[in-house]
Protein backbone atom coordinates (compact mmCIF):
# COMPACT_ATOMS: atom_id res chain seq x y z
CA UNK A 1 0.00 0.00 0.00
CA UNK A 2 1.16 3.54 -0.73
CA UNK A 3 2.32 5.68 2.18
CA UNK A 4 -0.68 7.45 3.70
CA UNK A 5 -1.09 11.20 4.19
CA UNK A 6 -4.00 12.18 6.45
CA UNK A 7 -5.37 15.60 5.46
CA UNK A 8 -7.74 17.33 7.87
CA UNK A 9 -9.75 20.34 6.68
CA UNK A 10 -11.49 22.67 9.14
CA UNK A 11 -14.89 24.26 8.90
CA UNK A 12 -13.75 27.38 7.05
CA UNK A 13 -12.04 25.18 4.45
CA UNK A 14 -15.17 23.18 3.61
CA UNK A 15 -17.81 25.88 4.07
CA UNK A 16 -17.53 27.59 0.67
CA UNK A 17 -17.09 26.55 -2.96
CA UNK A 18 -13.76 28.41 -2.96
CA UNK A 19 -12.53 26.50 0.06
CA UNK A 20 -13.66 23.15 -1.32
CA UNK A 21 -11.98 23.91 -4.66
CA UNK A 22 -8.71 24.52 -2.79
CA UNK A 23 -9.29 21.30 -0.83
CA UNK A 24 -9.80 19.33 -4.04
CA UNK A 25 -6.59 20.72 -5.54
CA UNK A 26 -4.61 19.70 -2.47
CA UNK A 27 -6.13 16.22 -2.29
CA UNK A 28 -5.63 15.65 -6.01
CA UNK A 29 -1.97 16.67 -5.73
CA UNK A 30 -1.39 14.01 -3.05
CA UNK A 31 -3.44 11.43 -4.95
CA UNK A 32 -1.25 12.01 -8.01
CA UNK A 33 1.92 11.58 -5.94
CA UNK A 34 3.38 8.31 -4.63
CA UNK A 35 1.21 8.80 -1.47
CA UNK A 36 -2.46 8.06 -0.75
CA UNK A 37 -4.67 10.73 0.89
CA UNK A 38 -7.16 10.11 3.69
CA UNK A 39 -9.35 13.18 4.20
CA UNK A 40 -10.93 14.19 7.54
CA UNK A 41 -13.47 17.04 7.58
CA UNK A 42 -15.13 19.30 10.12
CA UNK A 43 -18.67 20.70 9.94
CA UNK A 44 -19.36 23.45 7.41
CA UNK A 45 -18.43 26.86 8.78
CA UNK A 46 -19.38 28.53 12.03
CA UNK A 47 -22.60 29.86 13.52
CA UNK A 48 -24.87 31.16 11.94
CA UNK A 49 -24.10 28.81 9.01
CA UNK A 50 -27.00 26.29 9.12
CA UNK A 51 -24.88 23.13 9.34
CA UNK A 52 -22.26 24.44 11.77
CA UNK A 53 -22.16 22.50 15.05
CA UNK A 54 -23.28 25.47 17.15
CA UNK A 55 -26.17 26.14 14.77
CA UNK A 56 -27.34 22.56 15.09
CA UNK A 57 -27.16 22.73 18.88
CA UNK A 58 -29.12 26.00 18.83
CA UNK A 59 -32.09 24.00 17.52
CA UNK A 60 -32.56 22.37 20.93
CA UNK A 61 -30.99 25.03 23.15
CA UNK A 62 -34.26 25.66 25.01
CA UNK A 63 -35.61 22.11 24.82
CA UNK A 64 -35.07 19.01 26.97
CA UNK A 65 -32.32 17.05 25.23
CA UNK A 66 -30.05 14.61 27.02
CA UNK A 67 -26.33 14.17 26.38
CA UNK A 68 -26.80 11.11 24.14
CA UNK A 69 -29.24 12.99 21.91
CA UNK A 70 -26.96 16.03 21.85
CA UNK A 71 -24.18 13.83 20.48
CA UNK A 72 -26.59 12.44 17.86
CA UNK A 73 -27.45 15.98 16.76
CA UNK A 74 -24.00 17.55 16.90
CA UNK A 75 -22.25 14.84 14.86
CA UNK A 76 -24.50 15.47 11.85
CA UNK A 77 -22.55 18.51 10.64
CA UNK A 78 -19.44 16.44 9.90
CA UNK A 79 -21.52 13.79 8.09
CA UNK A 80 -22.89 16.48 5.77
CA UNK A 81 -19.35 17.73 5.10
CA UNK A 82 -18.04 14.23 4.38
CA UNK A 83 -20.77 13.44 1.85
CA UNK A 84 -20.47 16.83 0.16
CA UNK A 85 -16.67 16.72 -0.09
CA UNK A 86 -16.67 13.13 -1.35
CA UNK A 87 -19.24 14.05 -4.01
CA UNK A 88 -17.26 17.10 -5.14
CA UNK A 89 -14.06 15.04 -5.30
CA UNK A 90 -15.80 12.50 -7.55
CA UNK A 91 -17.17 15.33 -9.72
CA UNK A 92 -13.57 16.52 -10.09
CA UNK A 93 -12.44 13.07 -11.24
CA UNK A 94 -11.05 11.81 -7.90
CA UNK A 95 -12.46 8.48 -6.73
CA UNK A 96 -13.73 9.08 -3.17
CA UNK A 97 -16.16 7.69 -0.59
CA UNK A 98 -17.63 9.24 2.55
CA UNK A 99 -17.42 7.49 5.94
CA UNK A 100 -18.89 8.28 9.33
CA UNK A 101 -16.57 8.03 12.31
CA UNK A 102 -18.19 4.71 13.18
CA UNK A 103 -17.68 3.37 9.65
CA UNK A 104 -14.05 4.48 9.82
CA UNK A 105 -13.65 2.25 12.89
CA UNK A 106 -13.20 4.93 15.57
CA UNK A 107 -14.18 3.21 18.84
CA UNK A 108 -14.60 5.38 21.93
CA UNK A 109 -15.72 5.23 25.53
CA UNK A 110 -19.26 6.33 26.46
CA UNK A 111 -18.45 9.86 27.67
CA UNK A 112 -21.05 12.05 25.97
CA UNK A 113 -19.70 15.23 24.43
CA UNK A 114 -16.06 14.51 25.17
CA UNK A 115 -15.43 10.85 24.39
CA UNK A 116 -11.96 9.33 24.46
CA UNK A 117 -10.79 7.15 21.57
CA UNK A 118 -10.10 3.61 22.79
CA UNK A 119 -8.92 2.11 19.53
CA UNK A 120 -9.33 2.35 15.76
CA UNK A 121 -10.21 -0.53 13.46
CA UNK A 122 -9.40 0.97 10.04
CA UNK A 123 -10.20 -2.08 7.89
CA UNK A 124 -12.78 -0.23 5.80
CA UNK A 125 -10.36 2.62 5.12
CA UNK A 126 -7.58 0.19 4.22
CA UNK A 127 -9.92 -1.54 1.75
CA UNK A 128 -10.71 1.80 0.13
CA UNK A 129 -7.04 2.73 -0.11
CA UNK A 130 -6.21 -0.65 -1.63
CA UNK A 131 -8.73 0.16 -4.38
CA UNK A 132 -7.37 3.70 -4.95
CA UNK A 133 -10.42 5.28 -3.33
CA UNK A 134 -9.90 8.40 -1.20
CA UNK A 135 -11.73 7.97 2.14
CA UNK A 136 -13.43 11.15 3.36
CA UNK A 137 -14.04 10.69 7.08
CA UNK A 138 -16.43 12.71 9.20
CA UNK A 139 -14.29 14.06 12.03
CA UNK A 140 -15.23 14.79 15.66
CA UNK A 141 -17.08 11.51 16.15
CA UNK A 142 -16.96 7.79 16.78
CA UNK A 143 -19.01 4.98 18.21
CA UNK A 144 -18.83 3.58 21.72
CA UNK A 145 -18.42 -0.09 22.52
CA UNK A 146 -22.06 -0.06 23.63
CA UNK A 147 -23.11 1.20 20.18
CA UNK A 148 -23.80 4.87 20.95
CA UNK A 149 -22.76 7.69 18.65
CA UNK A 150 -20.21 9.83 20.48
CA UNK A 151 -18.37 13.10 19.87
CA UNK A 152 -14.79 13.92 20.81
CA UNK A 153 -15.11 17.46 22.21
CA UNK A 154 -14.98 20.75 20.37
CA UNK A 155 -12.16 20.76 17.83
CA UNK A 156 -12.21 16.98 17.88
CA UNK A 157 -11.73 16.61 14.12
CA UNK A 158 -8.04 17.29 14.74
CA UNK A 159 -8.06 14.37 17.16
CA UNK A 160 -9.77 12.16 14.58
CA UNK A 161 -7.07 13.01 12.04
CA UNK A 162 -4.14 12.40 14.37
CA UNK A 163 -5.63 9.15 15.68
CA UNK A 164 -6.21 7.89 12.14
CA UNK A 165 -2.66 8.91 11.28
CA UNK A 166 -1.36 6.69 14.07
CA UNK A 167 -3.69 3.79 13.20
CA UNK A 168 -2.77 3.92 9.51
CA UNK A 169 0.95 4.45 10.21
CA UNK A 170 0.69 7.59 8.09
CA UNK A 171 3.74 9.27 6.64
CA UNK A 172 2.36 12.53 8.04
CA UNK A 173 -0.80 14.29 9.17
CA UNK A 174 -1.62 17.67 7.63
CA UNK A 175 -3.99 20.02 9.48
CA UNK A 176 -5.48 22.65 7.15
CA UNK A 177 -7.01 25.78 8.61
CA UNK A 178 -7.51 29.45 7.71
CA UNK A 179 -4.20 30.70 9.15
CA UNK A 180 -0.71 30.05 7.81
CA UNK A 181 0.38 27.81 10.70
CA UNK A 182 1.04 27.84 14.42
CA UNK A 183 1.84 31.40 15.47
CA UNK A 184 4.02 32.91 18.17
CA UNK A 185 0.86 34.33 19.77
CA UNK A 186 -2.77 35.04 18.96
CA UNK A 187 -2.61 37.46 15.99
CA UNK A 188 -5.90 39.02 17.11
CA UNK A 189 -4.08 40.18 20.24
CA UNK A 190 -0.48 40.60 19.01
CA UNK A 191 -0.31 42.21 15.59
CA UNK A 192 3.40 41.33 15.29
CA UNK A 193 2.80 37.59 15.87
CA UNK A 194 4.58 35.45 13.29
CA UNK A 195 4.17 31.97 11.88
CA UNK A 196 6.55 29.45 13.46
CA UNK A 197 8.49 27.43 10.91
CA UNK A 198 8.94 24.59 13.41
CA UNK A 199 7.69 23.67 16.85
CA UNK A 200 8.21 20.61 19.02
CA UNK A 201 5.28 18.34 19.84
CA UNK A 202 5.73 19.20 23.52
CA UNK A 203 5.56 22.93 22.77
CA UNK A 204 2.49 22.37 20.59
CA UNK A 205 0.77 20.50 23.41
CA UNK A 206 1.59 23.23 25.91
CA UNK A 207 0.28 25.86 23.50
CA UNK A 208 -2.97 23.95 23.01
CA UNK A 209 -3.57 23.46 26.73
CA UNK A 210 -2.71 27.11 27.41
CA UNK A 211 -5.26 28.64 25.05
CA UNK A 212 -4.06 28.35 21.45
CA UNK A 213 -6.85 27.11 19.18
CA UNK A 214 -4.90 26.19 16.05
CA UNK A 215 -4.66 22.50 17.01
CA UNK A 216 -7.07 20.78 19.40
CA UNK A 217 -5.53 19.85 22.76
CA UNK A 218 -6.26 16.11 22.45
CA UNK A 219 -4.70 16.06 18.98
CA UNK A 220 -1.60 17.82 20.28
CA UNK A 221 -1.42 15.33 23.15
CA UNK A 222 -1.72 12.42 20.74
CA UNK A 223 1.02 13.89 18.54
CA UNK A 224 3.25 14.24 21.58
CA UNK A 225 2.63 10.65 22.71
CA UNK A 226 2.96 9.04 19.27
CA UNK A 227 5.73 11.11 17.71
CA UNK A 228 3.63 11.34 14.53
CA UNK A 229 4.79 13.80 11.87
CA UNK A 230 2.42 16.78 11.78
CA UNK A 231 2.17 19.81 9.49
CA UNK A 232 -0.18 22.79 10.07
CA UNK A 233 -1.00 24.78 6.92
CA UNK A 234 -3.44 27.27 5.39
CA UNK A 235 -5.93 25.86 2.88
CA UNK A 236 -6.00 29.19 1.06
CA UNK A 237 -2.27 29.99 0.99
CA UNK A 238 0.96 28.64 -0.44
CA UNK A 239 2.76 29.32 2.85
CA UNK A 240 4.92 26.38 3.96
CA UNK A 241 3.15 26.24 7.33
CA UNK A 242 4.48 24.93 10.64
CA UNK A 243 6.25 21.60 10.94
CA UNK A 244 6.00 19.76 14.25
CA UNK A 245 9.31 18.02 14.86
CA UNK A 246 11.76 16.81 17.47
CA UNK A 247 13.84 19.40 19.27
CA UNK A 248 17.31 18.44 18.08
CA UNK A 249 17.06 19.53 14.42
CA UNK A 250 16.44 23.12 15.39
CA UNK A 251 17.67 23.61 18.96
CA UNK A 252 17.96 27.30 19.67
CA UNK A 253 19.30 29.46 22.47
CA UNK A 254 16.00 31.36 22.66
CA UNK A 255 14.18 30.62 25.92
CA UNK A 256 10.67 31.16 24.53
CA UNK A 257 8.85 29.99 21.42
CA UNK A 258 5.36 31.40 21.91
CA UNK A 259 2.97 33.18 24.28
CA UNK A 260 -0.53 31.81 24.91
CA UNK A 261 -3.38 33.02 27.08
CA UNK A 262 -6.69 31.90 28.54
CA UNK A 263 -9.34 34.30 29.76
CA UNK A 264 -12.39 33.60 31.92
CA UNK A 265 -10.46 32.31 34.93
CA UNK A 266 -11.66 32.40 38.56
CA UNK A 267 -9.31 32.02 41.51
CA UNK A 268 -10.23 30.52 44.88
CA UNK A 269 -8.39 30.99 48.15
CA UNK A 270 -9.83 28.34 50.49
CA UNK A 271 -9.15 28.56 54.21
CA UNK A 272 -8.32 25.17 55.68
CA UNK A 273 -9.46 25.66 59.25
CA UNK A 274 -6.99 23.93 61.54
CA UNK A 275 -4.42 25.03 64.11
CA UNK A 276 -1.18 26.17 62.51
CA UNK A 277 1.20 23.30 61.84
CA UNK A 278 -1.24 20.46 62.53
CA UNK A 279 -1.69 17.71 59.91
CA UNK A 280 -5.38 18.52 59.56
CA UNK A 281 -4.30 21.01 56.88
CA UNK A 282 -3.22 18.12 54.65
CA UNK A 283 -6.39 16.20 55.43
CA UNK A 284 -8.51 19.24 54.55
CA UNK A 285 -6.61 19.68 51.28
CA UNK A 286 -7.21 16.07 50.39
CA UNK A 287 -10.91 16.45 51.17
CA UNK A 288 -11.15 19.42 48.80
CA UNK A 289 -9.33 17.56 46.03
CA UNK A 290 -11.50 14.46 46.46
CA UNK A 291 -14.76 16.38 46.46
CA UNK A 292 -13.93 18.49 43.41
CA UNK A 293 -12.68 15.42 41.54
CA UNK A 294 -15.98 13.66 42.32
CA UNK A 295 -17.76 16.66 40.80
CA UNK A 296 -15.52 16.37 37.71
CA UNK A 297 -13.94 19.78 38.31
CA UNK A 298 -10.36 20.10 37.08
CA UNK A 299 -8.15 22.46 39.08
CA UNK A 300 -5.27 24.51 37.76
CA UNK A 301 -2.48 26.51 39.42
CA UNK A 302 -3.23 24.85 42.77
CA UNK A 303 -0.89 25.98 45.52
CA UNK A 304 -1.12 25.15 49.24
CA UNK A 305 0.26 27.94 51.41
CA UNK A 306 -0.01 27.56 55.17
CA UNK A 307 -3.66 27.43 56.16
CA UNK A 308 -4.86 28.30 52.65
CA UNK A 309 -5.25 26.46 49.38
CA UNK A 310 -5.18 28.50 46.18
CA UNK A 311 -6.42 27.20 42.83
CA UNK A 312 -8.08 28.36 39.61
CA UNK A 313 -10.98 27.03 37.54
CA UNK A 314 -12.76 28.18 34.38
CA UNK A 315 -15.35 30.80 35.28
CA UNK A 316 -18.22 28.55 34.24
CA UNK A 317 -17.19 26.07 36.98
CA UNK A 318 -17.10 28.64 39.81
CA UNK A 319 -20.67 28.13 41.04
CA UNK A 320 -20.13 24.38 41.14
CA UNK A 321 -16.96 24.87 43.20
CA UNK A 322 -18.83 27.19 45.57
CA UNK A 323 -21.45 24.52 46.16
CA UNK A 324 -18.85 21.86 46.88
CA UNK A 325 -16.99 24.12 49.34
CA UNK A 326 -20.27 24.99 51.06
CA UNK A 327 -20.90 21.27 51.57
CA UNK A 328 -17.42 20.95 53.10
CA UNK A 329 -18.05 23.94 55.36
CA UNK A 330 -14.99 25.81 54.10
CA UNK A 331 -14.69 29.58 53.81
CA UNK A 332 -12.97 31.15 50.81
CA UNK A 333 -12.17 34.29 48.91
CA UNK A 334 -13.13 34.27 45.24
CA UNK A 335 -11.46 36.45 42.61
CA UNK A 336 -13.19 36.45 39.19
CA UNK A 337 -12.25 38.05 35.86
CA UNK A 338 -8.70 36.76 35.61
CA UNK A 339 -6.53 35.56 32.72
CA UNK A 340 -3.69 33.07 32.59
CA UNK A 341 -0.81 34.11 30.34
CA UNK A 342 1.83 31.47 29.56
CA UNK A 343 5.34 31.70 28.15
CA UNK A 344 6.22 28.44 26.35
CA UNK A 345 9.60 27.22 25.16
CA UNK A 346 11.90 24.23 25.26
CA UNK A 347 14.82 26.64 25.67
CA UNK A 348 13.82 27.86 29.14
CA UNK A 349 14.55 24.57 30.94
CA UNK A 350 17.33 25.15 33.49
CA UNK A 351 17.91 28.68 32.23
CA UNK A 352 18.30 31.40 34.89
CA UNK A 353 16.59 34.73 34.39
CA UNK A 354 13.45 33.72 32.50
CA UNK A 355 11.14 34.63 35.38
CA UNK A 356 13.04 37.89 35.82
CA UNK A 357 12.29 38.76 32.18
CA UNK A 358 8.61 37.97 32.75
CA UNK A 359 8.44 40.09 35.91
CA UNK A 360 10.31 43.02 34.39
CA UNK A 361 8.13 43.04 31.27
CA UNK A 362 4.90 43.10 33.26
CA UNK A 363 6.18 45.57 35.84
CA UNK A 364 7.09 47.99 33.04
CA UNK A 365 3.43 47.92 31.96
CA UNK A 366 2.16 48.27 35.53
CA UNK A 367 0.61 44.80 35.47
CA UNK A 368 0.38 42.98 38.80
CA UNK A 369 1.18 39.25 38.91
CA UNK A 370 -1.45 37.59 41.10
CA UNK A 371 0.00 34.07 41.03
CA UNK A 372 2.55 32.04 39.07
CA UNK A 373 3.08 28.43 38.08
CA UNK A 374 5.85 26.78 36.07
CA UNK A 375 7.04 23.55 34.53
CA UNK A 376 10.22 22.59 32.69
CA UNK A 377 9.05 24.52 29.62
CA UNK A 378 6.30 26.92 30.74
CA UNK A 379 5.89 29.90 33.03
CA UNK A 380 2.28 30.99 33.65
CA UNK A 381 1.18 34.18 35.33
CA UNK A 382 -2.28 35.05 36.55
CA UNK A 383 -3.33 38.64 35.82
CA UNK A 384 -6.53 40.66 35.75
CA UNK A 385 -8.48 40.02 32.54
CA UNK A 386 -8.37 43.71 31.68
CA UNK A 387 -4.56 43.38 31.48
CA UNK A 388 -4.44 40.19 29.42
CA UNK A 389 -3.79 41.79 26.03
CA UNK A 390 -1.15 44.13 27.40
CA UNK A 391 0.55 41.24 29.22
CA UNK A 392 0.65 39.05 26.11
CA UNK A 393 2.10 41.88 24.03
CA UNK A 394 4.66 42.79 26.69
CA UNK A 395 5.91 39.22 26.98
CA UNK A 396 5.92 38.68 23.22
CA UNK A 397 8.14 41.73 22.87
CA UNK A 398 10.34 40.94 25.90
CA UNK A 399 11.25 37.53 24.47
CA UNK A 400 11.85 38.95 20.95
CA UNK A 401 9.22 36.79 19.27
CA UNK A 402 8.33 39.28 16.53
Amino acid sequence: MKPVVVMKFGGTSVATPTGRAALIDRVRAVANSPAAPVVVVSALGRRPAPYATDSLLDLVADLPCDARETDLLSHVGELISAVLVAAELRAAGVSARAYSGAEAGIITDDTAGNARILRICPDALCDALANDIVPVVAGFQGISESGHTTTLGRGGSDTSACALGVALDAERVEIYTDVDGVMSSDPRVVTSARVLDTITSDELFQLARSGSRVVHKSAAELTLASGAALLVKNTFSTHAGTRVCDLEPYRTVAPATAIAHLEGITRFCVRLDAPEGEPAHSAAQAAVYRRLAADEISLDMFTPAGCCLYFTVPADQALKVDGALDDLGLSRTVTPDLAKVTVIGEGMHGRPGVMATVADALATQGIDIIQTADSHMTISVLVASRNAGAAVNALHSAFNLE
